[in-house]
């Protein structure tokens, strides 16, 4: 499919960061109005190379990194369609292409050739923006990644982007008093003497945040009036009547149009039901809730979704393809999708036990609603479900929990 166009080239070698001065002086303003305070553990003597890993909630969590590691050059791994229409400036300041959720070995050799070259390699390894400000899944290989590199693994640990700016609902909240923790989890000859097992469950253990409670512990009071609009994004389901796909953000106000429940989010980031009990007061509570329900389904067997969706192609970045309708299912096997494109039919297939997240997006770029993309090593499909009641969150819960109920069949004797 779509051999006529150009893929992108992952080979080409990543320059050496360029425009360190203009970067830095871009990223200023937003830092001094957010009051950013950086907080540095264990990085005595730590210079590069090393590998950055940073947890992703916003935009803002970019400008923090280029403070964090000023003066000094950087690669960041960037997903496809950020090089959208700038491919060489992306290219130039020294960005790294990856399709998210690949397993693709052509970005560990990249990452190679900066860490040999003396400069830091950083990943986002959650490789999208947490849905409700705590941590997403983070890849399996992170620690067999670490330990090929053989440098200082640091992680940056941001705490009030997204409650300032949550993915749900974009807007600048102008949230002061941010603030980010850059620690060395491992210096080289610590990383030689651990496996890649234990490099990976500290590498979890630091990633360890949530933004609402962040958020409540300092007392910091968002009076933005639409803070609930688009909450309905990640809570889908309601707690009072089980009902998916009802519910409704809007204003300050959370609502289930099939039993009618209302919950409003205060300025502390909290909600409290206007009549009855509050189910879930802590916003990651309930999207926990949604995905244990996932869990239990996925447990049973009965996982299934499948709809008509409108399909746009990323093989380049120069611009989206558009594919027309297709079939969409997502089941106990994966994802699957079937169309034709051009007088060719074409099917995709992404296996259930080989995918351990996916990307969502949330009305992405204001063109046909939420979607869900598929990446190949070669294309990246962007799946816009039509005419059906759906969720992209539980979409990506789904693939995460087949992906673990796959993970526990092959660990049994």
């Amino acid at each position: 499919m779509l051999e006529q166009y150009e893929r992108f080239d992952m080979k080409k070698a990543p320059v050496r960061m360029h425009l360190r001065a203009l970067i830095w002086a871009l990223c200023m303003p937003a830092l001094i109005t957010h009051k950013n305070k950086l907080t540095k553990v264990n990085m005595e003597g730590i210079k590069p190379p090393y590998l950055l890993l940073c947890n992703h909630n916003a935009f803002m969590d970019f400008k923090v990194a280029a403070r964090a590691t000023a003066p000094h050059k950087v690669n960041y791994v960037v997903a496809i369609d950020g090089y959208l229409g700038r491919e060489w400036l992306l290219r130039y300041i020294g960005c790294i292409c990856k399709r998210k959720f690949t397993n693709d070995i052509t970005l560990v050799r990249q990452l190679k050739k900066v860490t040999d070259r003396g400069d830091i390699a950083a990943i986002y390894p959650e490789a999208r923006y947490s849905l409700c400000g705590t941590t997403a899944v983070l890849p399996p290989a992170v620690g067999k990644l670490a330990k090929l590199l053989k440098v200082p693994v640091v992680t940056l640990i941001c705490h009030g982007h997204h409650v300032n700016s949550p993915f749900w609902n974009l807007p600048d909240r102008h949230v002061k008093g941010t603030e980010a923790v850059m620690t060395c989890l491992y210096r080289p000859e610590e990383l030689a003497e651990a496996s890649a097992d234990e490099v990976n469950a500290r590498i979890r253990e630091a990633f360890q945040y949530d933004d609402f409670a962040w958020q409540k512990e300092k007392g910091i009071r968002i009076a933005y009036p639409d803070r609930a609009g688009g909450l309905h994004k990640v809570l889908y389901q309601c707690p009072h009547c089980g009902t998916e796909y009802k519910m409704l953000g809007k204003g300050t106000i959370l609502r289930c149009e099939a039993c009618g429940k209302a919950w409003e989010m205060t300025e502390l980031g909290e909600l409290r039901a206007l009549e009855g009990e509050t189910e879930f007061s802590h916003i990651p509570d309930w999207y926990e809730w949604e995905r244990a329900n996932v869990r239990r389904e996925v447990a049973e067997g009965r996982y299934h979704f499948e709809c008509q969706a409108r399909v746009d192609a990323l093989p380049n970045p120069k611009k989206y393809i558009d594919l027309g309708m297709a079939r969409l299912v997502h089941d106990m096997e994966g994802f699957r999708l079937d169309g034709e494109f051009e007088g060719e039919k074409y099917h995709v297939e992404i296996a259930a036990k080989n995918l351990y997240s996916v990307h969502i997006e949330y009305e992405y770029l204001g063109k046909y609603g939420d979607c869900v993309d598929l990446n190949t090593l070669d294309d990246t499909l962007y799946c816009y479900p039509k005419d059906c009641a759906f969720s992209v969150t539980k979409m990506a819960l789904a693939t995460e929990e087949l992906y673990e109920h796959y993970a526990r069949l092959r660990k049994k004797p």
